[in-house]
């Protein structure tokens, strides 16, 4: 770079004269003995650092205004371990200014006598930079060494290797502004609470914001991929998580050892379908399935036949298990039925059965046995006297539903026959085996 024009008089340079043929060179760069740090941040290299009569580097906004004011050659002069000398020429230098991150724009044709270029001009989207971490794609966050014998560029900012090429972020697969994720093709991604969950398909995310994990699961990242994890002795996907173990209720779980109220996974014996989460009441005893419960009202418990045949709510609020799932717990065993409520003046009691039983749907889940009953709820339901034995009335009564009303009194056909007994029932063990209503 020639010092022969001085259009730039703001500063101090230092010239050189390499050869007769060359002419004054402008030093922009020094290495000698290591007296200067050159592990710099950004600012010292844009302003410049080190002695013009020793090490320095000159600064990379005077050399953008230099680079850009006209066409300017680049010589580097080099001397390696064995003190042999080498040079290298390219005919035309160029660098941006700060807005562009001072990159190197141009380099012009090599000339010199180095066995190897010691200048590689980046092709466009990618810069010089650690190619053994390079973003690609499928790892939009992890590190891919890319490192060729003649290549050593990699994708510049908020670009990413697809291929062979550099992309941006909403070419790699689906690009979420409000998470700031990339989820490439085909891959799902779960946020950090694991509330939502979204998956990549023709470049558009399908997400999935009821997503959560299983009370038997903990919300992790493993192998650097974040979602729910059935916790031992469950298999699963995470969301739905099965024990290894078969239970078929409360008091079988209880009976191995656990004594903490959750919710479990159990399958009644002859049940056909798939285990299922039930809510077990490990106090008063201990092995209580619960099978109903009433908090606070947010669930309506005014619904047709199929819901109560099936089941709605949530197992850790309000809920009602289902008549096919009552239906096989209460008839593998001998049950004791226990319900527990609350009056208008907070006073909690309960009332209970030592015998419990119902129908299948063939029969409308027909309530076929209740036994002797025990507790306090005869003398503490101050609105309800009957209540303490209330449900052996219902003995032998059908399941109703305000579309399927199997009554034979007039109920106006709105309340299940057993919902209008509790808050909470549940049930164990044989030969007491306890349903929690």
């Amino acid at each position: 770079m020639d010092c022969l024009q001085r259009s730039i008089t703001q500063f101090v340079v230092l010239c050189w004269t390499a050869s007769i043929l060359t002419g004054q060179l402008m030093v922009i760069y020094r290495r000698i003995d290591g007296s200067i740090d050159f592990n710099r941040k950004w600012n010292d290299y844009n302003v410049g650092f080190g002695f013009l009569s020793q090490e320095f580097w000159i600064g990379n906004e005077k050399l953008s205004y230099l680079t850009n004011q006209k066409k300017h050659q680049l010589r580097i002069d080099i001397t390696n371990n064995n003190g042999t000398s080498f040079y290298v020429i390219y005919n035309l230098f160029r660098i941006s200014d700060e807005y562009g991150s001072y990159k190197l724009s141009s380099v012009g044709v090599y000339s010199g006598n180095a066995t190897i270029h010691s200048i590689h001009l980046c092709p466009d989207k990618k810069e010089p930079g650690d190619c053994t971490c390079q973003r690609t794609c499928q790892d939009p966050y992890g590190c891919h060494n890319t490192c060729t014998e003649d290549d050593t560029c990699i994708c510049s900012e908020h670009f990413y290797l697809k291929g062979e090429d550099c992309v941006p972020q909403e070419e790699c697969g689906c690009y979420d502004s409000s998470e700031n994720v990339i989820i490439p093709e085909g891959d799902f991604y779960v946020n950090t609470p694991c509330t939502r969950r979204g998956e990549c398909t023709n470049r558009q995310i399908s997400w999935d914001d009821s997503y959560r994990c299983s009370p038997n699961a903990v919300c992790e990242e493993r192998g650097n991929v974040r979602q729910c994890y059935c916790n031992p002795g469950y298999n699963g996907d995470g969301v739905i998580c099965t024990t290894l173990n078969s239970y078929a209720d409360c008091q079988e779980i209880y009976d191995s050892g656990v004594d903490n109220s959750g919710i479990y996974t159990i399958s009644p014996s002859r049940w056909p379908g798939s285990p299922f989460e039930v809510y077990c009441n490990m106090t008063d005893g201990g092995g209580w399935t619960t099978f109903q419960r009433r908090v606070d009202g947010t669930v309506d418990f005014y619904r047709n036949w199929m819901s109560y045949k099936v089941g709605f709510g949530s197992a850790d609020h309000e809920f009602w298990l289902g008549n096919d799932k009552l239906y096989y717990l209460t008839n593998q065993k001998r049950y004791t039925i226990r319900i527990d409520l609350v009056n208008e003046l907070g006073s909690p009691y309960y009332a209970k059965f030592d015998f419990f039983r119902i129908t299948n749907e063939t029969d409308k889940y027909r309530l076929s046995e209740v036994g002797s009953y025990s507790g306090t709820a005869d003398t503490r339901a101050s609105t309800d006297p009957d209540i303490g034995g209330g449900l052996i009335y219902h003995r032998f009564f059908q399941f109703t539903t305000y579309d399927m009303d199997n009554d034979e009194f007039i109920y106006g056909g709105t309340s299940p026959s057993l919902k209008i007994l509790g808050r909470d029932v549940s049930f164990p063990r044989s030969p007491a085996s306890a349903a929690y209503a």
